[in-house]
């Protein structure tokens, strides 16, 4: 009801566009159900960016960002037309509906992860959250504290952060993974000093979606005394998660991973035994002075109602996604040889399937599938070309590194679009090992990598 209402008063309110601007139907895609885009399109197609295609792509890419999930989009309507107050103005009615909006949409993430409301931060998303974590832990104890133990696969941000620690003059050890992307735990143990501060190891990596035993590295955090951090953006609502169980201190989480709104996030913060950190943020003193600024009522409830259905459905999400991802797999592997997966096969989130593609160029291949929106590893740093960073760390070669694809498969994906994909896949892959001599060198039984090649 709620998003029909919406769409009579935009219309009633938005003056018709006086450039061409397409209004775009799917009849079924992870895509929105209408979207509204500046494209050129002509019968033979849509042009955007210099890239021209028969139709608007299908959605694998789950772990760059998710549709919003449309039962979200019901909860937070009411609070952009009707209950638009200010949480934290104390005086007025529309000020005490959007606080109580916001608190329980506090206890529905609470929830998810088996903590206290108490201990639930909101904030921007996950890159902040882990910007408080490691930073404001190691400000606050750092008359004791100077190292932090932190793994060479972590996200882009949590690496920088360390590495702007450095800068500060704080150490930092980076430990290698295990060529399946797991921690080696013994290493972990013997890297604890009297002057670690914190550790910090993602539960489930964004490019191969491998999960960590974070219930072990917990353990080991417990015997040390040293406070645990993980980066769960790609683990909430996707597995069981329970701090207690794990040992968490700290931990950061995104709203627009699991179906809710990009723009809001969470920082778990452990009350007993309490963690302290020093705020990166100055103002008004919002979420216990933590993280000061006006928290968005629409979109923090649109977070909690997307932790409230991973919860009731999280069980059904991961068989379904756990059946399309093999059939996924299987339908390439089937048609096409020399496919590898990338990290633990056992130890992995279904819907991340990274996969390397021998004697094919990965640039070529993405720019081959355009019908299929996927990528090469992570969204914030798929503008390099060189391979990704968390391949090289599990010890992938660099031409097997190079041509790397993520799918991500999601609550919204169907059988007809993994058919597709595996159809468009295998051709493109065909069409470039055609062109490859050192597949056919490599049919013919010649072993590439005893060739001494000339230089000239």
């Amino acid at each position: 009801m709620a998003s029909k209402f919406l769409a009579i008063a935009l219309r009633r309110t938005i003056p018709k566009p006086t450039t061409a601007i397409r209004l775009v139907r799917h009849p079924f895609s992870t895509a929105a159900a209408v979207a509204v885009e500046p494209y050129e399109e002509d019968g033979n197609g849509i042009a955007m960016k210099g890239v021209k295609i028969a139709g608007r792509p299908l959605y694998l890419d789950m772990q760059a960002t998710s549709p919003v999930d449309p039962r979200v989009l019901d909860a937070m309507l009411p609070y952009y037309l009707s209950h638009y107050g200010n949480p934290h103005s104390r005086t007025h009615l529309y000020g005490w509906e959007s606080e109580q909006a916001v608190e329980s949409a506090r206890a529905r993430v609470s929830a998810l992860i088996n903590a206290s409301p108490k201990e639930i931060i909101f904030t921007s998303g996950a890159t902040e959250s882990n910007n408080i974590s490691i930073k404001g832990v190691m400000h606050f104890y750092k008359d004791k504290k100077r190292h932090v133990i932190t793994t060479q696969t972590e996200h882009k941000c949590v690496l920088d952060s360390c590495r702007y620690l450095q800068q500060e003059g704080f150490e930092v050890t980076y430990l290698p993974v295990k060529p399946d992307g797991l921690v080696d735990l013994e290493k972990l143990r013997t890297s604890i000093r009297p002057d670690t501060g914190l550790v910090s190891v993602m539960m489930v990596n964004n490019e191969i979606g491998v999960i960590q035993p974070m219930e072990e590295i917990g353990e080991i955090c417990k015997e040390f005394n040293v406070p645990l951090h993980t980066d769960a953006a790609q683990a909430l609502g996707k597995i069981p998660i329970d701090v207690d169980k794990m040992n968490i201190s700290l931990m950061s989480l995104s709203g627009h991973k699991i179906y809710g709104p990009k723009g809001i996030g969470a920082l778990f913060m452990r009350r007993r035994p309490r963690i302290r950190v020093e705020p990166q943020m100055n103002g008004g003193g919002q979420e216990r002075g933590i993280r000061s600024g006006t928290v968005p009522t629409p979109l923090a409830v649109g977070f909690g109602a997307a932790c409230e259905l991973a919860m009731k459905e999280m069980e059904y999400d991961d068989k379904r996604i756990s059946v399309l991802q093999e059939r996924l797999l299987n339908g390439i592997r089937e048609k096409i040889d020399g496919v590898v997966v990338n990290g633990s096969e056992v130890s992995r989130y279904a819907g991340n399937l990274n996969l390397s593609f021998a004697f094919v160029e990965g640039e070529s291949l993405l720019m081959g599938l355009k019908e299929v929106a996927v990528s090469s590893g992570s969204a914030c740093t798929s503008a390099s070309l060189e391979p990704s960073y968390v391949l090289r760390a599990l010890g992938v070669d660099e031409d097997m590194a190079h041509t790397s694809i993520r799918y991500g498969i999601g609550r919204f994906t169907t059988e007809e679009e993994i058919d597709r994909a595996v159809e468009l896949t295998v051709k493109q892959v065909e069409k470039l090992r055609e062109l490859s001599p050192l597949y056919e060198m490599f049919k013919e039984g010649i072993d590439i990598k005893s060739i001494q090649w000339s230089q000239h």
